[in-house]
């Protein structure tokens, strides 16, 4: 009997502790399902309407809601300007900070501290990230009836492109191959986006596109691989797509060690190429929170399904993913920062 009794005593004591640890469990999830009950979530999105990251936030605000506890309803909040630099701006300074407000951001915000360090209002490493919806290989391409047939013929003549921003990649990106690797490309700014600078391109208004995304080209213009309207002369990524075999990439003419760096960490934010942000001091178990729901609503079917009928490609990642990105621009030194800074200059 007296073992019986202690083993009954043990159990209770067992059972206390388990209840004493998950009561606080429990009313933190109360807690925050009461908190985003009736409530509305916003997704400030750092780009004109109409476009890829536009796309991509408005897929998310479809979803994302249906897996935060209280399922708050989700709008988006178009934020273009300075390649996102407003919107980062808004949501890490002016944004409630109380797990209402997310944003998307274009992937130059991730190295803007170097590129244009006066307008940055916000530091990278205290921002609460939730994860990433896409990575991104651009490629470089050509109207088909342009003399260029590869990227060496850019190297002895002046290619005309179209850009949309000088912080963009449109134009940074054949900036910095003018930098590096001694293209000759022409930029023809003052296009509000890309769908803009594409059609120029149809109409001969400029001869191809010096950044452009090969996962819109794939799904928002098959024509114009299906039909060859266009040629493909390089990617601008960290190794080839299955799809580009014998298109050579960017970091195969970059032969200066210092140069090979600046490559790499420019196409480094390219693996993070559409970040999702939430202001800093949002509480911790509203953080969670989102990051859950994002992690589950990535692998959902319902949500994979609806980017499919959009045609909208993507390669989601965690939070965990893109800290690393983080870590590695706050990690790097003044000196490769200063090099990328200059490659991309729209001064030089």
């Amino acid at each position: 009997m007296k073992n019986l009794h202690r083993n009954w005593t043990v159990k209770l004591a067992i059972c206390a502790t388990l209840l004493t640890v998950a009561s606080p469990i429990a009313s933190r999830a109360n807690a925050v399902e009461d908190f985003y009950t009736g409530k509305t979530m916003t997704v400030i999105v750092g780009a004109d309407a109409g476009g890829g990251y536009d796309a991509q936030a408005r897929l998310m605000s479809r979803h994302l809601g249906r897996f935060i506890p209280g399922h708050p309803t989700v709008i988006v909040q178009n934020m273009p300007g300075a390649g996102s630099l407003l919107a980062a701006n808004n949501v890490y300074n002016i944004a409630p900070k109380d797990g209402t407000v997310i944003g998307l951001m274009q992937r130059g915000v991730l190295s803007s501290k170097f590129t244009n360090p006066q307008g940055v209002r916000f530091d990278l490493a205290k921002f609460n990230w939730v994860g990433n919806l896409s990575s991104e290989t651009a490629v470089v391409l050509t109207w088909a009836t342009t003399p260029f047939k590869t990227i060496e013929d850019v190297m002895k003549q002046e290619m005309v492109v179209g850009g949309t921003g000088p912080t963009i990649d449109t134009e940074t990106t054949p900036r910095m191959l003018n930098a590096l690797i001694g293209t000759k490309f022409k930029i023809i700014s003052g296009y509000p986006g890309t769908t803009d600078a594409v059609l120029a391109m149809e109409r001969g208004e400029i001869q191809g596109m010096g950044d452009w995304s090969w996962s819109n080209v794939k799904t928002r213009k098959p024509d114009y691989l299906r039909d060859k309207k266009v040629r493909v002369l390089l990617q601008v990524a960290t190794e080839k797509l299955p799809d580009l075999p014998d298109v050579p990439l960017a970091m195969d003419y970059v032969k200066d060690p210092a140069d090979r760096k600046v490559m790499e960490l420019f196409l480094a934010q390219k693996s993070a190429a559409r970040p999702v942000v939430a202001p800093p001091q949002v509480p911790a178990d509203r953080m969670a929170a989102i990051r859950t729901a994002f992690e589950k609503m990535i692998v959902d079917p319902v949500f994979l399904k609806d980017a499919a009928s959009q045609k909208i490609e993507l390669d989601p990642s965690p939070a965990a993913d893109i800290e690393k990105v983080i870590t590695l621009f706050a990690n790097t030194p003044d000196d490769i920062g200063r090099r990328l800074k200059d490659a991309i200059d729209p001064k030089k």
